[in-house]
């Protein structure tokens, strides 16, 4: 981690971006695309409100994350915050005195822009306030490499915090430093999701309805209620249809990963060999643990032991005692490759 002193902060919080990710970090891919009309329609229905409530992301937990890096002077969130699903969050958003950006989406389930917007504003501030140190960028989407390199280019440590599984690689290798969100001290992590193929509604009950709606002895009630039904069934359909095309992105998306996914803990054994070759062309083969992890993270921002079930680097260098040979003497721990 950057030293803090003297260091000023800016945070930017695409949040749309942050809580659909989470809700289907939690619920499972495309859970809140599947939902998303159930959500717009009425976010009190019981079964929604419960999902809501466990897919709910810790607002505090991101901004002491970026408080740790040094003195906050803004913190910026942009969302649609007519959407009951951000409003949820005032309690959370006034008590860190967030400052909040509306953006209406240009239409009915467009994005809100809030990439363009987010992007302008950070570029702004780097030049209104030379003396920020450090951007936070809270987001996952690809969109906000070209700003990450224009931010590092300006001489800006830059940090992106998105959610595991929805976070481009390429975001994360743009900045100085990537953070999962559910490593977060205080945030938990969700159980594996079951995969749900619930539908809404039913045919059947559906057709009753409509029949009981013909049975008057008016031909225009009748023709209304052919109209009515034939309505119904079309978005029955409709809805049908969006859900099967988000099991079969789904489904694709998953049988992409068990293709081309790589175990994690594999990648950081060859990440730490990379860092132990390249560190070693001194006079002494001897490096200083603390140097090493920060040339991992220099080389992979997204690495972090925790992430793959260690405690602490000391452990991760311990798991791989086959390539790395440590030795610990006081306060002191130094490691080597192992020949």
């Amino acid at each position: 981690m950057a030293e803090t002193q003297d260091s000023r902060v800016a945070v930017y919080l695409d949040f749309d971006n942050i809580v659909m990710s989470w809700y289907d970090r939690v619920h499972g891919r495309q859970a809140y695309s599947r939902d998303r009309q159930r959500i717009a329609e009425d976010p009190t229905e019981p079964e929604i409100a419960e999902r809501l409530a466990k897919a709910t992301v810790d607002v505090g937990a991101v901004i002491d994350y970026a408080a740790s890096f040094g003195s906050l002077m803004l913190t910026r969130a942009y969302a649609d915050w007519s959407s009951p699903v951000n409003a949820i969050y005032r309690t959370q958003l006034v008590a860190r005195a967030v400052d909040l950006v509306q953006l209406f989406p240009a239409a009915a389930y467009a994005k809100n822009g809030a990439d363009i917007r987010l992007a302008v504003d950070t570029v702004e501030d780097l030049y209104l306030m030379p003396d920020l140190t450090h951007v936070v960028i809270v987001a996952g989407d690809s969109d906000y490499v070209p700003l990450a390199q224009r931010c590092r280019r300006l001489g800006r440590y830059v940090i992106a915090m998105g959610v595991a599984g929805s976070t481009a690689k390429s975001l994360a290798a743009a900045c100085d430093e990537f953070e999962s969100y559910e490593n977060l001290p205080g945030v938990e992590r969700p159980a594996a999701p079951q995969r749900s193929r619930s539908r809404r509604g039913g045919g059947g009950s559906a057709q009753t309805s409509g029949e009981s709606e013909t049975t008057g002895d008016s031909g225009g009630q009748r023709t209304r209620s052919r109209r009515s039904a034939d309505a119904d069934a079309k978005a029955r359909a409709a809805e049908r249809a969006a859900e099967e095309a988000a099991d079969a992105a789904e489904e694709a998306e998953e049988a992409e990963d068990e293709e081309t996914g790589e175990d994690p803990r594999e990648a950081a054994t060859r990440l730490l060999q990379r860092a132990l070759q390249l560190g070693d062309r001194g006079d002494s083969e001897w490096l200083h643990a603390s140097a090493v992890k920060s040339h991992m993270r220099r080389m992979d921002s997204s690495f972090s032991e925790k992430a793959i079930g260690f405690k602490s680097f000391n452990d991760f260098l311990k798991g791989n005692a086959d390539i790395a040979e440590l030795e610990e003497s006081g306060h002191e721990r130094l490691v080597r490759a192992r020949d």
